[in-house]
């Protein structure tokens, strides 16, 4: 049986969170004595710690050794290399709570773990499940072009992204949105309804709501090789720009050319290997037989 696994990107990504941000995008509400465990690594997953901290408990988080969350939290903190029997043992005491809520965190949770909270276990995908159930929900949403998104809170059970569904946010796409940019804002967008749902939650007035598994979509986890392309078979302008602006700043879009790698960055620059990055007019000037010359990325 495959288990959940939360959203694994490397934590390259610009953190945007300033004071003016939290003001914006955290609804702030009268605080509630609900005791909850955070998990969660990467640095967009600190939206949903803020809002969680700003109105509820938030007795320990469990996270990656060295990641933002463990910079960032002042409370308890456990970095468990495993999730297993002797980590249970171990922290049994710290992790009984009301609730759990996982946002990016990167790990397996064993079902003996999401089992100790009272309330069960939320999950903030950013996506509108059941579609882009995996590891790569916003990649896959900018590769495909879609002009709607969203996020989805699940009750989590131990297969992949398939709890049912608590609540859900949708917003509409211009088509040029860049990863770094749109993460942040699902994730400013899930620790807002988060916060929202969860009093409701706990008391049972909120009734999760059965995914309709059939309509399951399922996206790749990415690998370095997730971005590369043949130079004797490029891929559309169309479909460059969308790879470009999923893939930055990991795993990132690259090919070969006279043995070198040449990566092509956002805002149609461009980078050999062991030189500077430099615009598209620049790098043509400087290799004016690179094949690419009529693609505009």
């Amino acid at each position: 049986m495959k288990t959940q696994h939360p959203q694994i990107i490397p934590t390259f990504a610009p953190l945007l969170i300033t004071e003016e941000n939290i003001k914006k995008y955290l609804y702030k509400m009268p605080r509630h004595n609900i005791e909850i465990v955070f998990f969660g690594s990467d640095p967009w997953s600190i939206y949903v710690l803020q809002a969680l901290e700003d109105n509820f408990d938030v007795k320990a988080v469990v996270t990656a050794l060295n990641s933002a969350v463990a910079n960032y939290f002042k409370g308890q903190v456990l970095t468990p290399d495993i999730l297993d029997a002797n980590f249970l043992a171990s922290h049994f005491a710290s992790l009984a709570s009301d609730l759990f809520v996982v946002a990016s965190f990167g790990k397996i949770i064993p079902k003996s773990i999401l089992d100790i909270p009272k309330k069960g276990a939320l999950n903030v995908h950013p996506s509108l499940l059941p579609k882009y159930r995996g590891a790569s929900p916003i990649p896959t949403t900018i590769l495909n072009g879609d002009r709607k998104t969203g996020v989805t809170i699940i009750k989590m059970d131990e297969k992949m992204d398939h709890g049912p569904i608590v609540a859900t946010r949708k917003i509409s796409l211009t088509g040029q949105e860049k990863f770094s940019d749109l993460i942040n804002k699902l994730f400013q967008l899930g620790a807002e309804l988060l916060v929202k749902i969860i009093p409701d939650f706990i008391t049972k007035r909120l009734k999760p709501v059965r995914q309709n598994h059939a309509k399951a979509l399922f996206c790749l986890s990415l690998t370095r090789q997730s971005g590369y392309f043949e130079i004797s078979n490029p891929p559309s302008s169309e479909k460059l720009d969308r790879m470009i602006r999923a893939y930055f700043p990991w795993p990132g879009v690259w090919c070969k050319w006279k043995g070198k790698i040449v990566k092509f960055l956002p805002n149609n620059m461009l980078q050999m290997e062991g030189k500077k990055v430099i615009s598209m007019k620049d790098f043509l000037n400087g290799y004016p037989n690179f094949p690419l010359a009529n693609i505009s990325a």
